[in-house]
């Protein structure tokens, strides 16, 4: 049987691995990245095992946009989008595309990297078959029966991942792993410190990192950010909160439309309209779409407002029974559920008891009615091939005072209440600065006050006496024509991902 999380951090709160006897790092070695020539790319091999440094190695795929201004240079600006199992290769360009200020483009060398597992980085893989792509995030679970039908898909898919031919490697991709080898590549860049800018997931790499090598920060900046276990138990629990917090914003939308798209003259009946449609494709579906696809796509749809008119279609169709229109289909995110299993299992002590996550389920019913019954199911997790190879990294306030948080107050993934824990967990280390807006994702969005915070920070290192509150404001892109405004908001999306 598996320690508990509470006997794991009994034992204790953080083990420090750093790299030992490591050989001098080669010099590195750009060229043009093959899928994205603006960026210059290369590879470094980090230990698999921090604990056998000289054991087997895997890469590393490392991109990097230089300065537009090299004197003017202050460092590097390592990246991460999310997940975890996002894909940061191609971060500089996307954040550049989404209107990264040229006083940041000047100040930093931008760089991107697959963490261990991902993309092009040693890639791991759970051999999931097309039916079990469709997000990690579980479904919701209207009763016990539909948790305990989850556990055996969870246990499937669990068993899946411990027989792959990456299997091998479950206890190694780990989040703090990763932070270790963000300062392997400090090391190979030769740089003394980094600065780093990292969303949803990766903010709380970013503290992990932090914490693991407080003396090596220069500025830190975590957007949407976790609380600071990450994406635990806890962690994913509160994406029920998080529906709750984010819906009013759609429900207000599609009201002020409802001669549009008639699902209601008020929020109260948007919302309303919500519990009917997920009742009635519980009963029966339409052209595939579940009661449980139905809530998962509608909370997945509200990570940005550009979303909303597709979704007021999918709903206006599904109204009355008829198929909605296809939405386009992601990106292979084979890979990108698969390394998200291995870090988020292997960063946690899970439950093993269905029986816990059956009660779970039946009390976020009750406490968010809306999405509470899905994240509070049942993950692979449960049944995960390893224990933690080492107790979550307890971020705490000890170090240099070198962190800003960024936050929307209606996040659907990672709601403001776990930033706020993540704030407490950091103490006088940190800021925080929290907008009055909705989605996933604050830096680059239409909010000038949060912008201008954030790229102070970054460019003169000028962070708020005490924490922030920036108001409803759309006015960062206003000069920008329609379909410019359209290629940011892709750009930004691409950056700011969230979960698989």
């Amino acid at each position: 049987m598996r320690r508990s999380l509470a006997a794991a951090l009994a034992v204790a709160s953080v083990v420090v691995l750093a790299p030992q006897a490591q050989a001098a790092p080669r010099a590195v070695e750009w060229a043009p990245c093959a899928d994205t020539p603006t960026l210059l790319c290369t590879t470094l091999t980090v230990p698999l095992d921090y604990r056998n440094p000289g054991g087997e190695r895997i890469e590393l795929a490392i991109s990097k946009l230089p300065s537009t201004k090299p004197a003017q240079r202050r460092g590097v600006l390592l990246l991460n989008p999310g997940g975890p199992g996002g894909s940061g290769l191609g971060m500089p360009a996307g954040l550049a595309a989404a209107g990264l200020p040229v006083s940041v483009l000047d100040t930093y060398d931008l760089i991107g990297f697959d963490p261990r597992g991902v993309g092009q980085s040693s890639p791991v893989t759970c051999d999931l078959r097309p039916d079990q792509i469709a997000s990690n995030v579980p479904p919701y679970a209207k009763d016990a029966a539909d948790v305990a039908a989850r556990a055996e898909f969870a246990r499937t898919v669990a068993k899946q991942c411990a027989e792959s031919s990456s299997g091998a490697r479950l206890s190694f991709i780990s989040t703090a792993n990763t932070a270790r080898d963000m300062d392997l590549i400090r090391e190979a860049l030769g740089e003394p410190k980094i600065s780093y800018f990292g969303g949803s997931y990766g903010s709380y790499l970013g503290a992990v990192y932090a914490t693991l090598f407080p003396e090596r920060t220069d500025r830190i900046v975590l957007d949407s950010v976790t609380g600071p276990g990450g994406l635990d138990p806890a962690g994913a629990r509160l994406m029920g909160q998080g529906m709750e917090d984010r819906f009013p914003d759609f429900a207000r939308w599609a009201a002020d439309r409802d001669g549009t798209y008639e699902l209601g003259r008020n929020p109260r009946q948007v919302k309303a309209k919500y519990f009917e449609l997920a009742a009635k494709l519980d009963a029966n579906p339409v052209a595939g779409i579940t009661g449980a696809l139905f809530r998962h796509y509608t909370f997945g749809s509200l990570y940005g407002d550009a979303n909303f008119p597709v979704l007021a279609q999918q709903w206006q169709a599904l109204d009355r029974a008829e198929a909605p229109v296809a939405v386009q289909a992601a990106q292979d995110v084979t890979n990108l559920l698969s390394s998200q299993l291995y870090v988020v299992c292997g960063d946690a002590d899970w439950p093993e008891d269905v029986g816990t996550y059956q009660r779970n389920v039946e009390q976020d019913r009750k406490r968010y009615p809306m999405f509470g019954a899905a994240s509070a199911n049942i993950w692979p997790c449960a049944f995960w091939g390893t224990e933690p190879a080492e107790p979550p990294v307890a971020i705490t306030d000890d170090g240099p005072s070198t962190v800003l948080l960024v936050q929307n107050r209606r996040d659907p993934a990672t709601p403001l209440a776990g930033a706020r824990e993540m704030r407490r967990a950091l103490g006088d280390r940190a800021r925080m600065v929290t907008v009055d807006q909705g989605g996933h994702g604050t830096y680059l969005s239409e909010n000038a006050c949060a912008n201008n915070a954030v790229t102070r920070f970054l460019v003169d290192g000028t962070r708020p006496a005490r924490d922030v509150s920036c108001g409803a404001d759309r006015s960062a892109f206003g000069t920008l024509s329609d379909e410019q405004r359209r290629a940011r908001e892709r750009a930004f999306a691409e950056v700011h991902p969230g979960l698989g």
